[in-house]
């Protein structure tokens, strides 16, 4: 059996390569098993994921800092420790301050 993953080392260790990137962002697959992917992402103060389609299912766990999530339905200001199911449309993200996240998703 492999060793658990410490989501704390891990939002602390690509929030460093974020903020020294010359993109401001980061990101670590945590677990691909298809159909389930869980992806670690940091992202600098200030900086974005472009808007982009929703997956099947997904969510979206904030492990550090603020951001917003963005979409045509509205957007929503997450803080660490909130938990948001991705909407299933277009969408994108940006850090409002340092942050990271715990992205989960189940693709078709």
């Amino acid at each position: 059996m492999d060793a658990p993953n410490d989501l704390n080392a891990l939002a602390d260790e690509h929030l460093a390569a974020a903020r020294t990137s010359p993109h401001g962002r980061s990101a670590h697959l945590l677990l691909h098993e298809e159909p389930l992917r869980q992806t670690v992402i940091a992202l600098a103060s200030g900086r974005a994921l472009d808007e982009h389609n929703a997956p099947p299912a997904a969510s979206l766990q904030v492990l550090r800092g603020t951001v917003r999530l963005t979409a045509d339905s509205g957007d929503v200001e997450l803080a660490a420790g909130q938990l948001y199911p991705i909407p299933q449309e277009r969408h994108g993200l940006l850090a409002l301050e340092d942050a990271a996240v715990l992205l989960t998703a189940v693709n078709g």
